[in-house]
Protein backbone atom coordinates (compact mmCIF):
# COMPACT_ATOMS: atom_id res chain seq x y z
CA UNK A 1 0.00 0.00 0.00
CA UNK A 2 2.25 2.77 -0.81
CA UNK A 3 2.19 6.12 -0.34
CA UNK A 4 1.25 9.17 -2.57
CA UNK A 5 1.83 13.04 -1.83
CA UNK A 6 0.36 14.20 -5.16
CA UNK A 7 -2.63 13.59 -7.92
CA UNK A 8 0.32 12.55 -10.08
CA UNK A 9 2.47 10.50 -7.94
CA UNK A 10 -1.44 8.70 -6.91
CA UNK A 11 -1.83 8.05 -11.01
CA UNK A 12 1.36 6.96 -11.32
CA UNK A 13 0.91 4.28 -8.51
CA UNK A 14 -2.34 3.49 -10.05
CA UNK A 15 -0.55 2.23 -12.96
CA UNK A 16 0.84 -0.59 -11.20
CA UNK A 17 -0.63 -3.59 -9.41
CA UNK A 18 -1.02 -2.52 -6.32
CA UNK A 19 -4.27 -3.02 -4.43
CA UNK A 20 -4.64 0.12 -2.22
CA UNK A 21 -2.98 3.49 -1.83
CA UNK A 22 -2.33 5.23 1.27
CA UNK A 23 -1.94 9.49 1.89
CA UNK A 24 1.08 10.24 3.71
CA UNK A 25 0.76 13.19 6.13
CA UNK A 26 4.54 13.86 5.71
CA UNK A 27 4.85 14.01 2.12
CA UNK A 28 1.83 15.74 1.73
CA UNK A 29 3.26 18.45 4.14
CA UNK A 30 6.39 18.44 2.32
CA UNK A 31 3.95 19.23 -1.31
CA UNK A 32 2.77 22.42 0.55
CA UNK A 33 6.60 23.42 1.77
CA UNK A 34 5.55 22.33 5.39
CA UNK A 35 6.72 20.30 7.89
CA UNK A 36 4.75 17.05 8.90
CA UNK A 37 1.63 17.29 11.71
CA UNK A 38 1.25 20.95 10.83
CA UNK A 39 -1.38 20.60 7.98
CA UNK A 40 -4.99 21.10 9.23
CA UNK A 41 -8.06 19.25 8.75
CA UNK A 42 -9.88 20.97 5.93
CA UNK A 43 -6.63 20.96 3.93
CA UNK A 44 -6.01 17.04 4.54
CA UNK A 45 -9.82 16.28 3.73
CA UNK A 46 -9.36 18.13 0.44
CA UNK A 47 -6.24 16.56 -0.26
CA UNK A 48 -8.11 13.09 0.04
CA UNK A 49 -10.75 14.09 -2.21
CA UNK A 50 -8.55 14.67 -4.60
CA UNK A 51 -6.06 11.96 -4.65
CA UNK A 52 -9.77 9.37 -4.37
CA UNK A 53 -10.60 11.38 -7.74
CA UNK A 54 -7.71 10.72 -9.15
CA UNK A 55 -7.36 7.09 -8.60
CA UNK A 56 -9.61 4.26 -8.91
CA UNK A 57 -7.86 1.89 -5.96
CA UNK A 58 -9.34 2.27 -2.25
CA UNK A 59 -7.99 5.19 -0.39
CA UNK A 60 -6.72 5.03 3.14
CA UNK A 61 -6.13 7.96 4.94
CA UNK A 62 -2.80 8.72 7.64
CA UNK A 63 -5.53 11.17 9.64
CA UNK A 64 -2.84 11.72 12.48
CA UNK A 65 -4.41 12.19 15.62
CA UNK A 66 -7.50 12.94 13.91
CA UNK A 67 -7.01 16.51 14.46
CA UNK A 68 -8.58 16.41 17.74
CA UNK A 69 -7.89 15.66 21.35
CA UNK A 70 -11.41 14.95 22.43
CA UNK A 71 -13.66 11.45 21.41
CA UNK A 72 -16.32 13.87 19.04
CA UNK A 73 -13.34 15.94 17.52
CA UNK A 74 -11.69 12.27 16.28
CA UNK A 75 -15.12 11.12 15.42
CA UNK A 76 -16.06 14.28 13.53
CA UNK A 77 -13.15 13.68 11.50
CA UNK A 78 -13.39 10.26 10.51
CA UNK A 79 -16.94 11.04 9.20
CA UNK A 80 -15.75 13.64 7.55
CA UNK A 81 -12.89 11.59 5.70
CA UNK A 82 -15.66 8.73 4.52
CA UNK A 83 -17.37 11.62 3.28
CA UNK A 84 -14.49 12.64 1.15
CA UNK A 85 -14.54 9.03 -0.17
CA UNK A 86 -11.74 7.52 2.57
CA UNK A 87 -11.74 3.58 2.60
CA UNK A 88 -9.80 4.13 5.77
CA UNK A 89 -8.05 5.86 8.07
CA UNK A 90 -5.49 5.53 10.74
CA UNK A 91 -5.31 7.12 14.45
CA UNK A 92 -1.87 7.79 16.25
CA UNK A 93 -1.48 8.37 19.87
CA UNK A 94 2.09 10.99 19.60
CA UNK A 95 0.64 14.34 20.81
CA UNK A 96 2.63 16.74 18.58
CA UNK A 97 2.14 19.74 20.83
CA UNK A 98 3.20 17.91 23.87
CA UNK A 99 5.69 16.24 22.26
CA UNK A 100 4.39 13.00 24.11
CA UNK A 101 2.86 9.69 23.65
CA UNK A 102 -1.00 10.24 25.01
CA UNK A 103 -1.50 8.16 28.25
CA UNK A 104 -3.33 4.81 27.36
CA UNK A 105 -6.48 5.20 29.06
CA UNK A 106 -6.52 8.53 26.51
CA UNK A 107 -5.87 6.60 23.43
CA UNK A 108 -7.99 3.98 23.70
CA UNK A 109 -10.88 6.17 24.41
CA UNK A 110 -9.75 7.72 21.01
CA UNK A 111 -9.14 5.03 19.47
CA UNK A 112 -12.94 3.74 20.40
CA UNK A 113 -14.68 6.95 19.05
CA UNK A 114 -12.79 6.87 16.04
CA UNK A 115 -13.82 2.73 16.00
CA UNK A 116 -17.46 3.70 16.43
CA UNK A 117 -17.10 6.31 13.63
CA UNK A 118 -15.87 4.04 11.07
CA UNK A 119 -17.99 0.91 12.00
CA UNK A 120 -21.00 3.37 10.75
CA UNK A 121 -19.15 4.56 7.75
CA UNK A 122 -17.85 1.17 6.59
CA UNK A 123 -13.95 2.50 6.80
CA UNK A 124 -11.52 0.49 7.94
CA UNK A 125 -9.56 1.44 11.47
CA UNK A 126 -5.83 1.33 11.89
CA UNK A 127 -4.97 2.22 15.83
CA UNK A 128 -0.86 3.24 15.68
CA UNK A 129 1.16 3.54 18.24
CA UNK A 130 4.19 5.81 17.83
CA UNK A 131 6.22 4.25 20.79
CA UNK A 132 9.07 2.83 18.53
CA UNK A 133 9.46 5.81 15.95
CA UNK A 134 9.31 7.83 18.69
CA UNK A 135 12.04 5.81 20.66
CA UNK A 136 9.96 5.94 23.34
CA UNK A 137 9.09 2.57 25.38
CA UNK A 138 10.18 -1.37 24.38
CA UNK A 139 8.64 -3.55 22.38
CA UNK A 140 6.48 -5.06 25.83
CA UNK A 141 4.89 -1.56 25.82
CA UNK A 142 4.03 -1.79 22.04
CA UNK A 143 2.18 -4.67 22.00
CA UNK A 144 0.46 -3.78 25.23
CA UNK A 145 -0.57 -0.41 24.16
CA UNK A 146 -1.96 -2.39 20.57
CA UNK A 147 -3.57 -5.24 22.61
CA UNK A 148 -5.70 -2.43 23.88
CA UNK A 149 -6.35 -0.72 20.96
CA UNK A 150 -7.33 -3.70 19.64
CA UNK A 151 -9.68 -4.90 21.80
CA UNK A 152 -11.36 -1.21 21.95
CA UNK A 153 -11.84 -2.14 17.90
CA UNK A 154 -8.81 -1.28 15.66
CA UNK A 155 -9.27 -3.85 12.81
CA UNK A 156 -5.96 -2.95 12.00
CA UNK A 157 -2.58 -2.31 14.34
CA UNK A 158 0.21 -0.31 13.04
CA UNK A 159 4.00 0.37 15.29
CA UNK A 160 5.82 2.24 12.37
CA UNK A 161 9.76 1.60 12.98
CA UNK A 162 10.03 -1.71 13.42
CA UNK A 163 12.47 -3.41 11.44
CA UNK A 164 13.50 -6.56 13.56
CA UNK A 165 12.10 -9.87 11.77
CA UNK A 166 11.91 -11.73 15.16
CA UNK A 167 9.94 -8.54 16.74
CA UNK A 168 7.75 -8.25 13.84
CA UNK A 169 7.14 -11.64 13.93
CA UNK A 170 6.64 -11.24 17.85
CA UNK A 171 4.20 -8.65 17.11
CA UNK A 172 1.71 -10.30 14.70
CA UNK A 173 1.41 -13.31 16.75
CA UNK A 174 0.89 -11.86 19.89
CA UNK A 175 -1.88 -9.11 18.47
CA UNK A 176 -3.71 -11.79 16.31
CA UNK A 177 -5.21 -8.97 14.23
CA UNK A 178 -3.61 -7.99 10.58
CA UNK A 179 -0.37 -5.82 11.29
CA UNK A 180 0.69 -3.49 8.91
CA UNK A 181 4.15 -2.61 9.09
CA UNK A 182 5.76 0.27 7.60
CA UNK A 183 8.70 -0.42 4.62
CA UNK A 184 12.43 0.90 5.64
CA UNK A 185 15.22 0.95 4.29
CA UNK A 186 16.78 -1.12 6.83
CA UNK A 187 14.55 -3.82 7.38
CA UNK A 188 13.14 -6.41 5.33
CA UNK A 189 11.24 -6.74 1.99
CA UNK A 190 7.81 -7.03 1.25
CA UNK A 191 8.19 -10.23 0.43
CA UNK A 192 9.93 -11.01 3.57
CA UNK A 193 7.43 -9.33 5.74
CA UNK A 194 4.65 -11.53 3.95
CA UNK A 195 6.89 -14.59 5.50
CA UNK A 196 6.55 -13.16 8.96
CA UNK A 197 2.61 -12.61 8.97
CA UNK A 198 2.18 -9.10 7.78
CA UNK A 199 -0.39 -8.45 6.21
CA UNK A 200 0.15 -4.89 4.86
CA UNK A 201 2.94 -2.54 4.01
CA UNK A 202 2.67 0.79 3.86
CA UNK A 203 5.76 3.16 2.82
CA UNK A 204 5.28 6.07 4.60
CA UNK A 205 6.72 9.87 3.44
CA UNK A 206 9.64 7.51 1.85
CA UNK A 207 8.51 8.06 -2.09
CA UNK A 208 7.79 11.59 -1.35
CA UNK A 209 11.58 11.86 0.21
CA UNK A 210 12.69 9.99 -2.89
CA UNK A 211 11.53 12.25 -5.17
CA UNK A 212 12.19 15.60 -3.24
CA UNK A 213 15.40 14.47 -2.92
CA UNK A 214 16.05 13.40 -6.62
CA UNK A 215 14.40 17.15 -7.18
CA UNK A 216 17.51 18.59 -5.06
CA UNK A 217 20.18 16.90 -6.46
CA UNK A 218 19.42 17.94 -9.89
CA UNK A 219 18.80 21.56 -8.21
CA UNK A 220 22.08 21.44 -6.86
CA UNK A 221 24.00 19.94 -10.01
CA UNK A 222 22.03 22.27 -12.19
CA UNK A 223 23.23 25.07 -9.61
CA UNK A 224 26.77 24.39 -9.25
CA UNK A 225 27.43 22.82 -12.43
CA UNK A 226 25.49 24.16 -14.86
CA UNK A 227 23.31 20.97 -16.22
CA UNK A 228 21.23 18.33 -14.92
CA UNK A 229 23.26 14.91 -15.11
CA UNK A 230 21.98 12.90 -17.67
CA UNK A 231 21.90 9.59 -15.25
CA UNK A 232 18.91 10.60 -12.76
CA UNK A 233 15.78 9.12 -13.50
CA UNK A 234 13.44 11.46 -15.80
CA UNK A 235 9.66 9.83 -16.00
CA UNK A 236 9.06 8.04 -19.68
CA UNK A 237 7.41 10.74 -21.98
CA UNK A 238 4.49 8.13 -23.21
CA UNK A 239 4.21 6.75 -19.80
CA UNK A 240 3.13 10.02 -18.63
CA UNK A 241 0.91 11.14 -21.40
CA UNK A 242 -0.83 7.90 -21.28
CA UNK A 243 -1.13 8.10 -16.96
CA UNK A 244 -1.63 12.07 -16.64
CA UNK A 245 -3.92 11.75 -19.66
Amino acid sequence: MPNPFDIGSARILSDFGFHALATTSGGLAASLGRRDMTVDRDTTIAHVRALVDATHLPVNVDAERCFGDSPEAVAETVAMLAEAGAAGCSIEDWDPDNQRIDDLDVSVERVRAAVNAASESGLVLTARCESVLRGVGDLDTVIFRLLAYRDAGAEVLYAPGLIDPSQIERLVREVTVPVNVLLMPQGPRVSELAELGVRRVSTGNRLASVAYGALRAASSALYEEGHIPSELPVLDRDFAQRVFA
